[in-house]
């Protein structure tokens, strides 16, 4: 396989105002490593998703949605004892919405490496993990732990977004479990933010403050700690790349801001794609912020995704009908 993750995914509803205001409500599935299959394989990898799901609608549907998009299960756990977890995200302004998380004790957060250890016997080119499920409970971290371990062992390629979600932990208890997986990751890809705090670098972020800090120093940090290459993403100032013998900058994609959601996964995706291809740092920049643009100009956290044949369609002007 090209690419192993593994994580939780839930039920999406996404309202287009308050929830208390009787919004439509629209369903679909959701989850920070399932966004980054979905992306990969719509641009031609194969990739495999592992988790936990409910055995009920919600579990269907997350098996349903990554069947139709031609990510492999074939390590999906069905827990007959929890639910499948669910989050709401409400529309509160053109580019600003408000995620809520109702994933305690889900089936996705009792993942374990247990549920990992299979997938894992057929070492993939690269193995995804993200910060997210290391927030999911003790369980969970020590499943990203031990496969980011056993991948790195058997040679494989660990890329890592750190993915910090203030709503699900503390930055003190996020910095300690992150920080233990250094030695097994080969890509770290983070905002200034949460580069900042794995790193411990210049100035720390807080929920009510986030922090701008110092991207290099913070990445120079991370590299002097054994990581060989540290990934920036800024967002509309686009992408930067670091490593040992420099950085690279690359500009973001030029689109009209529709739904930030899901722009990070994207990103990530289109970089681990540029690694399976051995392109150049800039070409696996250029791709990462091609995916991310697409995602921003599109509803949704994975829905408006290009295929490899649909990237043009960015350079096409304003307007344009594709006859």
């Amino acid at each position: 396989m090209d690419v192993l993750t593994f994580g939780e995914t839930m039920i999406a509803l996404r309202a287009c105002r308050s929830l208390a205001l009787n919004p439509n409500i629209t369903a679909t599935i959701a989850g920070a490593e399932s966004n980054v299959a979905i992306a990969l394989a719509r641009l031609g990898h194969s990739v495999q998703w592992a988790g936990r799901v409910g055995d009920d609608a919600g579990g269907e549907l997350i098996r349903r949605t990554l069947r139709a998009e031609s990510v492999q299960q074939d390590y999906v756990t069905t827990d007959p004892d929890r639910q499948t977890g669910i989050l709401i995200f409400e529309q509160r302004l053109p580019d600003l919405t408000k995620v809520s998380y109702f994933r305690r004790n889900s089936a996705g957060s009792m993942l374990s490496f247990a549920d990992v250890t299979p997938a894992l016997a057929e070492v993939p080119r690269i193995l995804h993990i993200s910060g997210v499920t290391c927030a999911l409970g003790l369980t969970a971290a020590d499943a990203v732990q031990q496969a980011a371990a056993a991948a790195h062992a058997a040679g494989a390629t660990v890329t890592f977004d750190v993915n910090y979600r203030a709503k699900l932990w503390s930055k003190e208890l996020a910095r300690e479990t992150l920080r233990r997986l250094l030695p097994f990751v080969h890509v770290v890809i983070g905002s200034d933010d949460e580069l900042t705090l794995l790193s411990g670098a210049g100035e720390e972020p807080s929920a009510e403050q986030p922090a701008t800090g110092d991207s290099s120093a913070a990445a120079l940090s991370l590299i002097n700690q054994g990581v060989p290459e540290v990934v920036v993403k800024l967002g509309a100032d686009g992408a930067r790349f670091h490593n040992a013998a420099g950085s690279v900058h690359s500009p973001a994609r030029t689109v009209t801001a529709v739904d930030s959601i899901g722009a990070g996964d994207a990103f990530t995706a289109g970089y681990i794609s540029g690694l399976l291809t051995a392109s150049t740092v800039e070409e696996r920049l250029w791709l990462a912020n091609t995916l991310g643009a697409f995602a921003v100009a599109s509803e949704g956290d994975w829905e408006g995704l290009p295929t490899m044949s649909e990237l043009a369609l960015l350079d096409a002007g304003n307007g344009t009908a594709i006859r």
